[in-house]
């Protein structure tokens, strides 16, 4: 088998990882043009500055010992396999390099025998890497869960970033769908990454020239709709791996039916793309705007409305929240309100020095004023009647229609919001 052979398979085997998005682009430069695009294996992540870099998204192999129930890889699929040898997969990172393909290597596999003697192909292939050929670009490492602790300290020491997938939500669904993997054997190399990272922080503070271990963090990713769980176990769940192994990041994906199995969702279900994009509007609200899980969804509301993204739900939910006055409120009462983001609460708290803003000034300012205007005051003054019961604030808030408008054919129709969330979803 050639090496774009195995390529071909081992870049489309590790499509499914959420962790970056795959470009799926292919172009030759014509002549004098300048630069090449690969189409297999290219996918893009974004540094912390904003910028857009090109990493080589590969499997070490898709053979893999392990027969998960979701997994296109899984031990009993008939799927053509494949494994890179070390220095198969190194050489083809800095040819993809040279040639100004990718900046980095996002690099996981499946388990070829063992979760040890997989750990040690990855070491061997990253060694090559980082010291024969002296590549010094970012690299993203998969830890393969029941590895020794000695070789994911070896990978962190080779690796800008590592993950560890949690696969599913819940002990009980992991065991049922993944039979052959067990939770702790997660949540150990987790610990231990999280533990290695505060080591590290601590000892630069008194030696400046200790070796780094995974400078960039980890991250985990999380199947959403191949088990029961709510959106509230899961969102839980989030809040607390971010607050115990300090994770960058945790990764939804939506679950894509890829093989057939009675423990399952059927193959003709669509994947939940709502519902992930959901999650990770709520994920930006636990991470950047100090709400907490409880807030986002409780009890009596365990999964995500249909037609409103999570922040303008809280704000249906707490009118006694509102409305608040952007002259007087402090940044924490701001990011509450639907419509102004982390940026726009900071240039609000800039502006207002010079004196008091009013609505077209909030524009200006990067307000989303379709959704601020029914939870604020400038002025004291609101921009819209704050007469609007429930099912009318719902529906002016997902219909994207002039307040006006929505609120008249709700008059008219006598709409209930059961009724709004059945038509504007298409049951009615």
């Amino acid at each position: 088998m050639t090496i774009m052979e195995k390529l071909t398979i081992l870049s489309d085997a590790a499509k499914y990882d959420a962790a970056c998005t795959s470009s799926g682009v292919g172009r030759s430069a014509q002549a004098g043009a300048m630069g090449n695009s690969m189409a297999c294996g290219i996918c893009h992540s974004f540094s912390a500055d904003g910028r857009c870099i090109s990493l080589l998204k590969v499997l070490q192999s898709n053979a893999c010992a392990y027969d998960c129930s979701y997994c296109v890889n899984r031990r009993s699929n008939d799927t053509p396999r494949a494994t890179f040898t070390p220095r198969e997969l190194a050489e083809l990172t800095m040819t993809f390099y040279r040639r100004n393909y990718i900046e980095g290597l996002f690099l996981s596999s499946g388990v070829v025998s063992s979760a040890d003697y997989t750990m040690e192909l990855m070491i061997r292939t990253l060694s090559l890497l980082r010291n024969e050929y002296r590549f010094g670009g970012y690299i993203h490492a998969k830890a393969i869960p029941g590895a020794d602790e000695r070789l994911v300290a070896r990978l962190g020491q080779l690796a800008d970033r590592m993950s560890v997938n949690l696969e599913l939500p819940s002990r009980e669904s992991l065991h049922r769908l993944a039979p052959d993997k067990r939770g702790e054997d997660v949540l150990r190399p987790m610990n231990q990454i999280a533990q290695g990272i505060r080591q590290t922080q601590n000892e630069l503070t008194l030696y400046h020239h200790t070796p780094r271990f995974v400078p960039a963090g980890q991250s985990t990713q999380m199947i959403v709709g191949a088990s029961p769980e709510t959106d509230r176990q899961i969102l839980s769940l989030t809040a607390a791996l971010y607050k115990k192994y300090q994770l960058r990041r945790v990764f939804y994906s939506a679950y894509i039916p890829v093989v057939a199995d009675s423990r399952l969702p059927a193959l003709t279900t669509r994947p939940p793309l709502l519902r992930e994009h959901r999650l990770y509007q709520a994920d930006w609200l636990l991470r950047f705007y100090g709400f907490s899980a409880d807030e986002i969804l409780d009890e009596r509301q365990p999964n995500f409305h249909p037609l409103l993204d999570p922040k303008c739900n809280w704000a249906v939910n707490h009118p006694e929240f509102f409305p608040v006055e952007v002259n007087r409120a402090d940044y924490e009462a701001l990011l509450r309100v639907p419509g102004i983001g982390v940026t726009s609460a900071r240039r609000i708290l800039q502006a207002r020095r010079g004196g008091s803003l009013n609505a077209e000034e909030l524009r200006r300012l990067g307000v989303v004023m379709k959704r601020a205007q029914y939870f604020l005051t400038a002025g004291g003054r609101m921009a819209v009647s704050a007469s609007l019961n429930r099912a009318q604030l719902i529906g002016a808030l997902s219909s994207g229609n002039g307040l006006a408008e929505s609120a008249r054919q709700l008059s008219f129709f006598d709409t209930t919001e059961e009724d709004l969330t059945k038509c504007l979803t298409g049951q009615i």
